[in-house]
Order: structure tokens, then sequence, then C-alpha cells
């Protein structure tokens, strides 16, 4: 079950992927989304304004690391408790 933080991100997922309404969770792969290097940081860009966060990779980086929707929850997360 999504949290608020989670529910929030997905949403801005979304508005990039091509899911053609499938439903999107955390365990959903990026790549089955079609998010790929453009919509990645567009994403990223939408999420440190969002939240007042800054996310310290390029997109390769980004890419490499961030395989599903959980994983960038949680590095949302993660920045967000360390500005606290």
């Amino acid at each position: 079950m999504a949290d608020e933080l989670a529910r929030d991100i997905i949403a801005k997922i979304a508005a990039h992927a091509e899911n053609g309404g499938q439903e999107i969770t955390t365990s959903t792969e990026l790549s089955a989304l079609g998010i790929h290097s453009l919509e990645l940081t567009e994403i990223i860009f939408d999420l440190e304004e969002a939240y007042g966060i800054e996310i310290e990779m390029n997109t390769v980086d980004a890419w490499s690391n961030l395989k599903n929707v959980g994983d960038i929850v949680e590095a949302v997360r993660a920045l967000i408790a360390k500005k606290a």
C-alpha cells in the first residue's frame, strides 16, 4: 500500500509515462512505462521543485540506480528526511 508521498510521486511519474492506463505501483519498472532518459530528467526536475530537494546525479547515474517507481520514491524520501 502506497503512502501519500508514494502516491504523489506515482502521479508525477504517470504524467510522463506511456502506460496506456496501466496501474502504476512502486514495483512498476520504469522501462515498462516507456520512461527513458529525457522523461527521467523531467521527472527529477518535477520532484526537486515539488519537494525543495536536489537530486545530485546525472541522468546516466540516475538511470542505472533507479529501476522502478519504488527506487524513486525511496530516493526522494531519503532526501526529504536529510533536509528535515
